[in-house]
């Protein structure tokens, strides 16, 4: 066997490795590329952890431990970066900025796990699965220029590799580079239809821009693709194709694309109940009954109370148990606004600006506090990019937002509901869901030859 800190292997995107075993090459490979694909496989690796105490083995599998995105994920992922710490002085640089930059997560210390990051991206393009991580980061943070250099410094290094096409995509979508999105997006598929994340970049783009028929007709086409991906990319993909539905008035495929899709893949795991909550509740918006569904996604919810991983899932948890109408909501609450003064620095301004309001927003729209809805959403919703997810995911408080405004009935709250919703229907022409909720307001402003004109 090679000695200890000699690389006797590289992965399949050519990064060397620092193993203890090239038996462990195969698992850290479906780790490496299933990353980056999302797909499921990239959990096999979790079969090392205790069989090889190689540096970079452990360090990946204390990133797998962190996507947990729970209140004990970094207590979980602490024993493997101490071991990927204990071994770093044997690994190459690559690997122990890799280590560094995984600490500083566990640690709380987002800033400096960005700047690890994106200095990985320059020194070592090819590391795609650090770039992703990083553009990970910078999406929770409402970063979306840092996102999009960071695959753009990979870029030309992997140029051959398709999902570095899909992470520029999205980065170009989330900076409304709408156009330059779209060629990123098809350029990924190109080269491999199987490319979820480029799909889901796309599906953005069309969303945007309105083409409502055609972005449902596109991740129709592709939809037999998305097998062997993680939970995440699944269920989010097919919340894709449900936003299509509810805004072509296809309420019972929508209904449907909820129930066998969207939730039910992973209900512990915080993207799947955050996708059901949001779901759920732009169903309802849109004025179709989810009958006792809020009651299974409740019941997972519960655990949820103390995590303040993210301001972002924080709110739909939030959301999800008040409207449930759960006792834990007011627990959750609390806990929120007595956490946001000694968040960590580098998020304490989006939990205390945007989150505490916002939350208090969610938790009176849930209850039918019209008032309280408008006030709290109304403080948070101009600096809500703040708290990250992408602009179709934050889309759901200004939905919220605009129903509060228009069940408040007064002329002022009319009025300013006419203009949100006139400018959202001019870029969605062909929404049915906005002409029905924009002709109701005309109506109600005493403009009702307005309505389908």
């Amino acid at each position: 066997m090679p000695s200890h800190g000699t690389p006797l292997a590289a992965d399949s995107l050519g990064n060397p490795l620092t193993l203890d075993d090239d038996a462990s090459l195969v698992l850290v490979d479906d780790f490496v590329m299933g990353f980056i694909s999302t797909e499921a496989r990239a959990v096999n690796l979790l079969a090392l952890a205790e069989h090889d105490a190689s540096p970079i083995v452990q360090a990946y599998c204390a990133t797998l431990h962190l996507f947990a995105e729970s209140r004990e994920a970094a207590a979980n992922a602490r024993p493997f970066l101490d071991k990927a710490r204990a071994g770093a002085a044997r690994a190459t640089p690559r690997e122990q900025r890799y280590i560094a930059a995984v600490e500083a997560w566990a640690d709380g210390d987002i800033a400096r796990a960005i700047t690890l990051h994106a200095e990985q991206a320059r020194e070592h393009p090819r590391d795609l699965v650090s770039v992703k991580l990083g553009q990970y980061h910078c999406f929770n943070s409402g970063d979306c220029p840092s996102m999009l250099r960071l695959a753009l410094a990979a870029l030309p290094a992997a140029a051959e590799v398709p999902y570095v096409h899909g992470m520029a995509a999205f980065g170009y979508e989330q900076c409304h580079l709408l156009r330059e999105a779209e060629a990123s997006a098809r350029r990924a598929i190109g080269l491999c239809r199987k490319e979820p994340w480029a799909h889901h970049a796309l599906a953005h783009v069309m969303l945007t821009e309105g083409r409502l028929a055609e972005g449902l007709a596109f991740m129709h086409t592709v939809s037999d693709t998305w097998t062997g991906l993680n939970s995440f990319m699944v269920t989010h993909n097919w919340w894709h194709v449900a936003l299509f539905l509810i805004d072509l008035g296809r309420d019972a495929e929508a209904l449907a694309v909820y129930d066998e899709h969207a939730w039910g893949v992973v209900k512990d795991y915080s993207q799947d109940q955050i996708g059901a909550v949001s779901l759920l509740a732009r169903l309802e918006l849109a004025g179709i009954d989810v009958g006792a569904r809020w009651d299974d996604v409740a019941d997972h919810l519960r655990q949820r109370q103390a995590d303040h991983v993210l301001p972002f899932l924080d709110l739909q948890y939030l959301y999800g148990l008040a409207r449930a109408g759960r006792p834990e909501a007011e627990v959750l609450l609390h806990n929120i606004e007595a956490f946001a003064p000694v968040a960590p620095a580098f998020t304490r301004a989006a939990w205390q600006r945007v989150c505490v309001p916002a939350a208090r927003g969610l938790v009176a729209h849930a209850r039918g506090d019209v008032a309280g809805a408008v006030e709290g959403l109304g403080v948070a919703l101009p600096r809500m990019i703040e708290i990250g997810g992408s602009h179709a995911q934050r889309d759901l408080f200004e939905q919220l937002y605009l129903d509060a405004l228009v069940r408040t009935g007064t002329e002022s709250a009319l009025a300013g509901a006419q203009s949100l919703l006139q400018q959202q229907l001019n870029g969605q022409p062909e929404s049915l869901r906005l002409r029905r909720q924009t002709d109701a307001v005309y109506a109600r402003l005493g403009l009702g030859k307005l309505a389908r004109a």
